[in-house]
């Protein structure tokens, strides 16, 4: 490279339109410089269209590495060094660009050299901090209708509640990701804040409609959702809880405008809340949920694969709470957690605790070679899996 001394000649144009073989002579442009604030991108085509069309935007607080998201994927943002310096040249239409009219047209200017360029990676949402936030402070039976408290010297205090725009500038997810995050949370919107209900009280909820159901006559598999709201609201239920609840423990039935109540889920509502944090023997814990699930219902142990697990003590069964619920959504740390907790997991047990794991480029098998060993003591074994 010569330094001219002078004005640029041609710009980006040249090389762009440069053929096989050929050359063209370059200098540096006037404005040459580190041009911090000017980086390389490197994207493909699909995300080049999301990107000139103003369907991405960068999310993260200024302690985090930000992402890049479109409107349903989230991807990491990573600087990768090149040892060939990249030269950059502006067009000829950019403003910085400066023409001489004495310069050679063939020539072009180099404003920068880049050494690298950022590159995008697809990564998965960052969802485990949505779940932190939603929780401290769920949706109680004696919540007020104001979003402020005052303090004891009398000053406003904001208590932690979050709008979608609260949402969307704290989590690191896009759009679909944190509607489906905030969906498999059962989070719902209350004036405009996105809250988790509390389990007690959603369980006064489920109890009163399992009620109204009796009292009515209502079919499980046929219940209408504007007379369930009704009755419960005339049990003094928000009619937007009333509905939530439905969503919450049932399935609309397409084409009929009606609702189902999934036996899966209202059996495991009653699950956890006979085993709260006990240990139970199987046989206990069996008769007290059998007390509790409704009529025309009935409980199995299947149904609770991913929240109970079993562990023989002697000649004794015991079940006990252990939801995927609470864990990490990261690989590393989720598989950190499974083997504090056991050390050794058959796979019928450890798949509910890694099936809603979702890694961009990784399949599951390839999950288990990554963080796991697996053994077998003969061919026909089930297999076993320890930390790698």
């Amino acid at each position: 490279m010569e330094d001219s001394g002078r004005n640029g000649g041609g710009g980006a144009e040249a090389v762009i339109n440069l053929g096989v073989g050929s050359s063209v002579p370059i200098s540096y442009h006037p404005c040459f410089g580190p041009h911090d604030d000017l980086l390389l991108l490197e994207a493909d085509n699909n995300l080049i269209s999301d990107i000139f069309n103003g369907r991405v935007t960068l999310r993260g607080l200024p302690d985090e590495d930000a992402v890049l998201c479109t409107k349903s994927k989230t991807y990491a943002i990573k600087f990768v060094g090149n040892s060939n310096s990249m030269f950059l040249i502006p067009p000829t239409n950019c403003p910085c660009f400066i023409q001489d009219d004495d310069a050679n047209d063939d020539k072009v200017s180099v404003i920068k050299l880049a050494p690298g360029n950022m590159e995008l990676v697809e990564v998965s949402p960052k969802l485990d901090k949505l779940k932190q936030l939603l929780l401290e402070r769920p949706f109680g039976p004696g919540e007020v209708d104001d979003a402020m408290m005052m303090d004891d010297d009398g000053t406003e205090k904001n208590l932690a509640l979050y709008t979608w725009s609260d949402l969307v500038n704290i989590i690191q997810a896009s759009d679909e990701e944190l509607r489906k995050g905030l969906e498999s949370l059962s989070a719902i919107e209350i004036d405009g804040y996105w809250r988790i209900v509390d389990e007690s009280y959603l369980d006064m909820i489920l109890r009163m409609l399992l009620n109204n159901c009796v009292l009515n006559g209502w079919c499980f598999d046929g219940l209408d959702e504007e007379d369930v709201v009704s009755a419960l609201v005339a049990d003094e239920f928000p009619s937007e809880l009333a509905s939530h609840c439905l969503r919450v423990f049932g399935s609309e039935v397409k084409g009929a405008g009606k609702w189902k109540l999934e036996p899966r889920l209202v059996c495991l509502h009653f699950a956890r809340q006979v085993l709260r944090e006990e240990k139970m023997r199987v046989e206990s814990f069996m008769e007290e949920w059998r007390k509790k699930i409704p009529e025309g219902m009935e409980g199995k142990l299947e149904m609770l694969e991913g929240e109970v697990l079993s562990e023989r003590i002697g000649i004794e069964t015991r079940v006990y709470t252990f939801s995927v619920r609470s864990l990490p959504s990261t690989p590393a740390e989720r598989f950190a957690v499974l083997f504090k907790h056991r050390p050794k997991w058959e796979w019928k047990d450890l798949e509910p605790y890694l099936r809603d794991l979702q890694v961009p480029r990784l399949s599951m098998e390839g999950l288990l070679l990554k963080y796991t060993r697996r053994a077998q003591s003969r061919p026909d074994a089930e297999p076993v899996f320890s930390a790698r």
